[in-house]
């Protein structure tokens, strides 16, 4: 039996089990490796490994990537399978595509081979005096991209991913010289302006270890680092219907992969990387742009804002997942209503374009493959309302000089939901009719909501409207806010969230 799987030995995936199993679908055997990627997880092989495969099939880029494991460390399980299995691997995209259900399977086979920087340190560093590579994507964590000041140029290699990539660069330096060798680098890291903070994170390192000058100069003179937005969610590994897949498919994948169907990637750069980067031309969806702001505005306030207004309201009127709410007439409306009449009209992209992006995320909420829980989503939503939600309303009351209802019913269902009774080992106790729930968030904001348990509605609102730690302001200087919250959370306790959300949408007038 398969220790991992469970189930009978069966094939390898590989080259030759595709061809005896008269495989259809589209392969590349051969390529130049003109691609290195720092991560081998679950997230870049169904995001960029997807993307580039599918270039490979529509246009002539022709490219392997080479797969880095940024830590060189743990037990290097999806390592030994992607190499056992010749690079390939099974991609399962699910959900929804204007309300229609997609499964998709695909094998991916654009990654030549997957290194340990340790174990394959020489065969790693080789890669930098490769003349055809020309491209680095990473996605390394979001800590991933740190200065550590214990890293050394001699390291063999550094620990962290931006002293790796200066050690790569270096190497690079020195092959090609001041003019040429050059790479476009393209972190997936979930920070702000992470082209940006990468090229300073390795210009630091560049300084620290006293290299030349011309080699900083170098570094931004021949080298592109781009500032990128990615938006897939990947499930990852199926483990509890990986069996059943793999005995469907008539082959073992050790290294199997999903995610949702939806998928966009906006890459910062000059406009000549339109001809090198030829996603454009292959009808995908990526975005080469000298401004990836607006589309990073654009999925914060819409996809991330209908999460953060409408899953605690949601949660506190009985339902436990996404795709429930989406079921629900008065919640779905509620939902959509927020978007189309309060977040949409304070966005700088074309209407049509936000709509087109609005409606896909109603599809990608109603994903029949994945249980998205909302407790979950619930996870320090203090500085998720802030950052996601918080803009929304300041724009609409300042274009439309009035509140946004929908906007300040959330706020009320996020005090709502942070009404604990007590606490217990750092986590707030919350409760729906007869059933406890968990209220995860900083301490000092759970043990403010604990202080106020006492308090009526209308302290309470005004206590968390004024707290400028939460909110870098104080709210109740928004007109009508204070009124507004306090009335919504009046209504929930006399008739609950559900009627508040029904008594939002007879409250709404569409704006032009």
């Amino acid at each position: 039996m398969d220790e991992r799987m469970g189930m009978v030995k069966m094939r390898r995936l590989s080259y030759e089990t595709l061809k005896e199993l008269n495989y259809e679908g589209y392969l590349l055997k051969e390529g130049t490796e003109r691609v290195l990627q720092f991560g081998e997880g679950v997230f870049l092989r169904a995001f960029a490994d997807d993307l580039i495969d599918r270039m490979n099939e529509k246009t002539d880029f022709c490219s392997k990537v080479v797969v880095v494991q940024p830590r060189g460390t743990g037990s290097g399980r999806v390592k030994d399978a992607i190499n056992e299995q010749e690079g390939l691997y099974t991609l399962l995209l699910r959900g929804n595509e204007k309300g229609e259900r997609v499964d998709e399977r695909r094998v991916i086979s654009c990654i030549s081979r997957c290194l340990n920087p340790i174990s394959d340190y020489e065969e790693y560093m080789a890669c930098a005096r490769n003349p055809e590579l020309r491209f680095i994507i990473s996605n390394t964590t979001e800590a991933g991209i740190k200065f550590d000041p214990s890293c050394s140029l001699e390291d063999k290699p550094a620990a962290s991913f931006p002293a790796k990539l200066t050690q790569f660069l270096y190497e690079r330096y020195k092959t090609f010289g001041r003019e040429k060798g050059g790479l476009v680098i393209l972190p997936c890291e979930l920070i702000e302006d992470n082209g940006k903070e990468l090229e300073r994170t390795v210009l630091a390192y560049a300084a620290y270890w006293n290299l030349e000058a011309a080699f900083m100069g170098w570094i931004g003179t021949e080298n592109i680092f781009c500032s990128t937005l990615v938006d897939r969610i990947v499930t990852g590994y199926p483990e509890e219907e990986a069996e059943k897949v793999c005995r469907e498919l008539g082959y073992e994948d050790q290294a199997l992969d999903t995610g949702e169907v939806f998928g966009y990637w906006v890459i910062e750069g000059p406009d000549c990387l339109k001809k090198e980067l030829s996603f454009e031309a292959a009808g995908l969806p990526v975005l080469l742009t000298d401004d990836h702001r607006p589309y990073k505005q654009r999925k914060v306030r819409i996809l991330n804002g209908a999460h953060t207004s409408m899953v605690l309201g949601a949660y506190l009127a009985g339902k436990n997942i996404v795709r429930d709410c989406m079921k629900d007439q008065v919640i779905r409306g509620f939902m959509e209503q927020t978007v189309y009449e309060e977040i949409i009209p304070t966005l700088s992209l074309p209407g049509q374009e936000l709509k087109d992006f609005a409606g896909a995320v109603a599809d990608r909420f109603d994903n029949p493959f994945i249980d998205h829980e909302l407790l979950a989503i619930s996870l320090n939503s203090t500085s998720k309302w802030r950052a996601r939600v918080l803009p929304s309303l300041k724009g609409y009351v300042e274009k439309f000089r009035e509140l946004p209802k929908c906007i300040a019913a959330s706020l009320a269902f996020y005090i709502a939901f942070y009404e604990g009774s007590r606490m217990e080992e750092g986590i707030l106790v919350g409760k729906r009719g007869e059933e406890e729930y968990p209220v995860r968030d900083e301490q000092r904001v759970l043990e403010f909501f604990l202080s106020h348990k006492e308090d009526d509605k209308e302290a309470l609102a005004g206590a968390v409207l004024s707290n400028g730690e939460f909110w870098g302001e104080d709210l109740t200087e928004i007109p009508g806010l204070l009124r507004e919250v306090t009335e919504d959370l009046d209504l929930m306790e006399k008739e609950g969230a559900y009627e508040v959300m029904r008594k939002c949408l007879e409250k709404i007038h569409p704006k032009q």
